[in-house]
């Protein structure tokens, strides 16, 4: 048994002394150049003496390019930065409009120009005449909205005082030397609730037109002369 075994293990030796072999450099090229131990290549005339086993490398993976920071988009309702610098300069445009009402000429493309300043300070970028207009937008719809609530709590509370708001405009109108006859005719029609509401609605199409145009007439403006500097 002991033979058997020895037998056997002489016999796997050799199988696997062969393998080994087939592995092996011949001795000669096909040439007849005596070849070195381990030859890749025949120094005579170059042909291969063994093959290799090539391993294919994975090819990298080229990871994707970072999103943008917020601040770094265009100015948008999405864009943090240009929603606080519009809600600043619009609230800032708002109570000069209210204070000094003849100079909203003034005060509204200011608040689209000072908005593009800001937000360029702020991100470092260089906004053109379009985004400009955006950011100049923005400021102008945050301002009509804010003029929009205070307006809505006044007419509120005119409304819920004595005589409500006709009395409150035949006051204004008495106050400034209005003839009786067109008083009269203004108060006969606020009177109606229905004209009341169009007067309401007026007023709001006005201020959200005269907003946003010089709004946005601030913010290209802006844009187009910051850009030079």
């Amino acid at each position: 048994m002991t033979g058997l075994a020895d037998a056997g293990g002489v016999q796997r030796l050799a199988s696997a002394e062969a393998a080994r072999q087939t592995y092996l450099v011949p001795e000669t090229c096909t040439c007849g150049a005596e070849l070195p131990p381990d030859a890749r290549f025949c120094h005579k005339c170059g042909n291969p003496q063994r093959e290799e086993i090539s391993v294919e490398q994975p090819s990298p993976v080229t990871p994707a390019p970072p999103a943008p920071p917020p601040w770094a988009v265009a100015p948008s309702f999405h864009n943090p930065v240009a929603v606080r610098v519009g809600l600043f300069v619009a609230s800032i445009a708002t109570f000069l409009c209210l204070a000094l009402p003849f100079g909203l000429v003034i005060w509204l493309p200011a608040a689209g120009f000072i908005s593009v300043y800001l937000f360029s300070r702020r991100t470092g970028q260089s906004l053109s005449v379009r985004n400009g207009a955006r950011m100049g937008w923005i400021a102008g719809i945050l301002s009509f909205l804010i003029i929009t609530v205070l307006f809505t709590v006044i007419a509120v509370a005119l409304a819920n005082r004595p005589g409500g708001l006709p009395e409150f405009i035949r006051e204004q109108l008495s106050a400034r030397s209005i003839p009786s006859q067109e008083l009269e005719k203004a108060i006969e029609m606020l009177a109606n609730p229905v004209d009341q509401a169009m007067v309401y609605l007026f007023f709001l199409l006005f201020w959200f037109t005269v907003i946003l145009v010089f709004c946005t007439a601030g913010g290209a403006l802006g844009a187009k002369v910051l850009d030079k500097d």
